[in-house]
């Protein structure tokens, strides 16, 4: 009883911390609501600046969050592409903050059209715990571009790199342009609610929801990067080398705790057992070890790890067949939260792991006999945030872009299309709304402002009232036709 009380005080005490940033963010907007765009780079760099500082105690706090998080896959998945994408900002910010003409009918002439891109004051960041610092720097970069102030609320289940960011944007900022917050899920639904002039939220679709219902009270606009079942067709013809290659080093990251991870493989029926004995040769390959591979990250608590293992269960119960990959045949039952990939056959559409987003080391392999079929069953379910496809036939590949949606897509690879910094990254449907990354998120951050400029000369008083001169006829002939 006396711990709920403690917790129930210090959720109270970030809720009045959040009311208070906010009132001063909205405050300082007000003050400065155009940023110029050397203020905006300077933003920009000291925040990279701050991420290279900081870097080791970063690495070593997502370390201590997952119990065992690869440090090499910190480092390429979390901090070399907010490095980047800040590096493509600073030398893109300046085209894009620039006005953009637009035509004038010479029904309107002399006249010009602008589109004049402007910050739209507060931004509210919500950060998910599978990479805690690139789904906060990501947003962040795009709002300082755009010239927001930003207020993010960091993962509870992440506590160590959470409070670490928290002391590095203090360090680095004032609290009235970057905050961060931290705290429970009362804190976060606190926050969401807050009147913000733009909110971005990371995580399932099922949170989605919720945040999109209290954002939609204050009018808030919304960005929603979501999840769900993201796709692998391995083609009749591709070589199951690159295959099952690619979709290892896919799955393998960060243990399939990834958005984006493939969550189930469509494979041919007749390469079904070539594509599980070339996908095992792969991973073992890459861990040839689990247990004490540095390389292999953990799963991130027991809640989780306890989910995955009841998706197991509950398959193998309805007639999988699990192909359990531990090269070392190691005992990993103990407590480490390590989970051997596992390959799941002979699925079928009444078991968890087929009808729940996995985020985990579990690869469904469905079968099917042609590429209309594999595209067929992607359609009769809820858009994906990616699609994979694996082919070296043009017009296979084509096919599938065609026929099918998704929030973004892969050729013959796995992740690489959120690595770009000059690509839109974002779901569609189940797995969300609106794009950031790059000049997409500096969009998604801006108000396109509308202005129409006319001076001295003004064309539109021959067509004021009273209406029905010969003009008025000519006009009306010209231009209704």
């Amino acid at each position: 009883m006396e711990s709920n009380v403690v917790q129930l005080t210090e959720s109270k005490k970030h809720m009045q911390h959040t009311h208070r940033v906010f009132g001063d963010q909205k405050k300082a907007f007000y003050n400065n609501p155009t940023p110029s765009l050397s203020e905006r780079k300077e933003n920009l760099s000291r925040l990279k600046q701050a991420l290279l500082t900081y870097q080791d105690r970063i690495l070593e706090a997502i370390d201590q969050d997952f119990t065992c998080r690869s440090r090499d896959e910190s480092l390429i998945a979390e901090l070399m592409p907010s490095v980047q994408g800040i590096n493509h900002t600073l030398k893109h910010l300046g085209s894009w903050m620039k006005p953009s003409r637009r035509s004038v009918s010479v029904l309107f002439q002399p006249a010009s059209n602008k589109v004049h891109y402007q910050p739209k004051g507060v931004v509210g960041v919500i950060v998910p715990w599978n990479y805690p610092l690139y789904l906060a720097v990501g947003p962040l970069v795009a709002s300082l571009a755009a010239g927001n102030r930003t207020m993010i609320k960091m993962s509870e289940f992440t506590p160590h790199i959470s409070s670490l960011f928290k002391e590095l944007i203090e360090a680095t900022f004032p609290e009235d342009l970057v905050a961060v917050i931290n705290g429970d899920a009362d804190v976060a639904a606190d926050f969401s609610a807050r009147p913000f002039d733009h909110m971005l939220f990371t995580g399932s679709t099922a949170v989605g929801k919720l945040v999109m219902r209290a954002a939609a009270e204050n009018l808030t606009p919304v960005t929603l990067e979501l999840g769900g079942k993201s796709p692998a067709i391995v083609s009749q013809d591709v070589p199951l080398e690159d295959a099952a290659q690619r979709i290892a080093f896919g799955k393998a990251l960060n243990a399939g705790q990834t958005c984006i991870a493939p969550d189930y493989v469509l494979c041919p029926a007749d390469r079904i057992q070539a594509f599980a004995d070339e996908f095992r040769n792969q991973v073992s390959g890459m861990y040839p070890s689990l247990r004490d591979n540095e390389d292999y990250t953990a799963i991130i608590n027991e809640r989780q790890y306890n989910r995955l293992q009841d998706y197991l269960t509950d398959a193998r119960a309805k007639g999988a067949e699990l192909i359990e990959i531990n090269p070392a045949q190691e005992n990993l039952g103990d407590g480490t939260r390590k989970m051997p990939l596992t390959l799941v056959l002979k699925t079928t559409p009444d078991m968890k792991i087929m009808q729940e987003e996995i985020f985990g080391p579990v690869l469904p392999v469905v079968s099917y006999g042609n590429l209309n079929e594999a595209i067929q069953y992607i359609n009769d379910r809820p858009r994906p945030l990616a699609l994979y496809f694996f082919g070296y036939d043009r017009d296979q590949q084509r096919q599938v872009i065609d026929n099918t949606l998704s929030g973004g897509m892969c050729i013959n690879d796995s992740l690489m299309h959120v690595a770009q910094d000059d690509l839109p990254f974002g779901g569609i449907g189940d797995s969300g709304m609106g794009h950031y990354h790059g000049k997409e998120g500096f969009l998604t951050f801006s108000h396109h402002r509308a202005i129409f400029t006319r001076q001295k000369f003004n064309s539109g008083k021959f067509v004021y009232p009273p209406y029905g001169t010969s003009f008025h006829k000519m006009v009306y002939r010209f231009f209704i036709r």
